[in-house]
């Protein structure tokens, strides 16, 4: 989750603040043990998002690297290879025994939400994993689908790592990752049936741009799947968040290497102006919620401690924000939203 602190994995750079907007739904960890950067001084504060396409501060793209070479290795010991969020019925706690299971649920989740296709003749053949960690997503798929599956990353140590477990699962023909940027793809246009990015967005310091490189990418009439971290919708009389909320959202951005947020509205308005079609989004942050609690305790074992004073100041500073992420949630200020939509197809 972003992912959890080391959840994110993500290439990334996009689009500063949020825009106004009422909620979208149909019916959006960082990372486990995020890195932490230095407190910038007179950082400016968040604010709606801009239109204009935005900068990503300096060393934002070696600082996000930086912090999953360093944590990734922690997570996976700890939680395996699946760098994102469990999905869980509204109510239900989450148990080490079962995160797997949770994670895999959100995968299959985020597939029906968007309805992509089992049927063999219709299901994907070609994938992209935008933000891939260590490719548990890119693996999960190429299997499920028998596609083909290209991960990026930011991180030299999840491309290496994740290349290293697809061969030892047989799956080196189907599966390769490599390090780019998820706003400068290296891929060439319209090249995927599925595209999926789960929880890197919030990493993009221009959201405008990594949607545009998504549906770049995608193939006419492919199907774009985004779960990511929001701020909640502003309500029509505000034009900005407020203070206490601007305020814990930076300690956090502090923490994960992220750039400002953006809403579930910003998203939808972006794949609108890009001409997307059968856009959808949901607020699955009750179905969440149990999650990093659980990440929390998993921390606080002795495998746990042992493994955070390894791996450096950064994941454990990272650790000790996590408590920020729960009360967000309980504000309804932070939102898990899925967005998904459809590029045209061929005239």
């Amino acid at each position: 989750m972003a992912h959890p602190a080391l959840l994110h994995s993500h290439s990334v750079l996009p689009s500063t603040s949020p825009a106004r907007g009422r909620r979208h739904c149909a019916s959006q960890p960082a990372p486990l043990f995020p890195g932490s950067r230095r407190r910038r001084r007179n950082r400016p504060a968040l604010r709606p998002m801009a239109s204009s396409t935005a900068q990503a501060p300096p060393g934002l793209k070696e600082g996000i690297a930086g912090l999953y070479d360093e944590s990734s290795g922690v997570w996976e010991s700890i939680w395996g290879d699946h760098m994102h969020h469990g999905f869980y019925d509204s109510g239900e706690a989450a148990s080490m025994a079962d995160h797997r299971r949770a994670q895999i649920r959100m995968i299959e989740e985020a597939l029906a939400f968007a309805a992509v296709p089992d049927d063999p003749a219709k299901r994907p053949k070609t994938i992209v994993d935008v933000g891939c960690g260590i490719g548990g997503s890119s693996r999960y798929l190429a299997k499920k689908y028998g596609a083909q599956c290209n991960g990026i990353t930011l991180s030299p140590v999840q491309a290496e790592r994740g290349n290293a477990i697809a061969e030892d699962q047989g799956l080196s023909d189907k599966v390769s990752l490599q390090v780019a940027d998820a706003l400068e793809q290296p891929f060439p246009d319209g090249q995927f049936d599925l595209v999926w990015s789960m929880e890197s967005g919030e990493h993009m310091p221009d959201k405008r741009k990594f949607v545009s490189e998504l549906a770049r990418v995608a193939a006419p009439g492919a199907t774009i799947i985004i779960v990511t971290w929001c701020h909640r919708n502003l309500e029509p009389s505000e034009s900005s968040l407020k203070p206490d909320e601007l305020n814990l959202l930076r300690r956090i951005c502090d923490a994960y290497y992220l750039p400002d947020w953006c809403s579930p509205s910003d998203y939808v308005n972006i794949a609108k102006s890009l001409s997307l079609e059968d856009i959808k989004t949901a607020d699955w942050s009750e179905n969440v919620a149990p999650f990093w609690p659980a990440v929390i305790r998993s921390a606080l074992t002795w495998k746990g401690i042992t493994s955070l004073l390894k791996s450096g100041w950064k994941t454990i500073r990272g650790a000790l924000v996590m408590p920020l992420m729960i009360e967000g949630y309980k504000k309804g200020l932070i939102k898990f939203t899925i967005i998904t939509c459809r590029k045209p197809g061929a005239a």
